[in-house]
């Protein structure tokens, strides 16, 4: 599986890492928690993207009001953010969520429209991570890519597990010319929501140790200790949602 998704992990360490989220799956909490949290989430995606719009302001324009004094495109990655995250919830209200490379390209499609080179479509040339020596896969091996990962993932019953595995998988290959981070993001919470769980935000204050992590995965390609840096933000973020504990 690990040849497929093209990086490995410890499977015993991200193992005794996951065992520290013990919460019974609940998927009506689920999507409350995601509509309870939508500014701060929106926030939160759009502050690790360096969008300089502040917490009241996100809440201001998600309210319908104009916020002066941004650069238009600031507010436009704002609103697609909050389209995406509607988009996502509205499928898996809708038992419709699937990972697949629509989707996929879907949300792409409202995240990085009129930002990335092209959107709504795998790239189909190269692109470069800042920061690391890493090379992205070849644009023509995308669609097959795309195609073996999905059917790896589809056999990991932990759902958990398989999110944040995506999410992993979606920011290293790169499928697209931008918003790759968080396409693969909302993908990942597709699947934590429609299994139950509550959806995974990376805080701004954890932007530092969060960029250090990913340039440290790209690198090597291990995804060890990514593995285990999101299933602790994961299990200290989901202690305040009111989950019953699992036993």
């Amino acid at each position: 599986m690990q040849d497929e998704l093209l990086f490995g992990y410890d499977p015993a360490e991200a193992s005794a890492a996951r065992a520290r989220i013990r919460i019974v799956p609940d998927k009506a909490r689920a999507l409350y928690v995601a509509e309870r949290s939508r500014v701060d989430f929106v926030y939160n995606t759009a502050a690790l993207e360096g969008n300089p719009f502040t917490f009241p302001e996100v809440k201001t324009l998600l309210d319908g009001i104009t916020v002066g004094g941004h650069k238009l495109s600031d507010a436009e990655q704002v609103l697609r953010l909050n389209a995406a995250l509607t988009y996502v919830i509205g499928l898996v209200r809708a038992d419709s969520f699937e990972l697949t490379a629509d989707t996929a390209q879907t949300i792409q499609g409202i995240v990085a429209k009129d930002e990335a080179l092209k959107w709504g479509m795998f790239r189909d040339s190269l692109v470069f991570i800042q920061g690391t020596d890493y090379q992205v896969p070849p644009a023509d091996q995308l669609p097959a890519i795309f195609e073996r990962g999905r059917l790896a993932l589809e056999q990991i019953e932990d759902p958990i597990h398989r999110a944040f595995l995506v999410f992993l998988w979606g920011s290293l290959v790169q499928f697209f010319y931008d918003g790759n981070k968080r396409t693969s993001r909302f993908l990942c919470n597709g699947i934590l929501m429609k299994s139950g769980y509550p959806p995974m935000m990376i805080s701004a204050k954890d932007q530092l140790a969060y960029n250090q992590t990913m340039a440290r995965f790209y690198d090597s390609q291990d995804a060890t200790e990514a593995l285990e840096w999101f299933y602790g933000l994961y299990a200290q973020r989901i202690e305040q949602f009111g989950f019953e504990p699992s036993a």
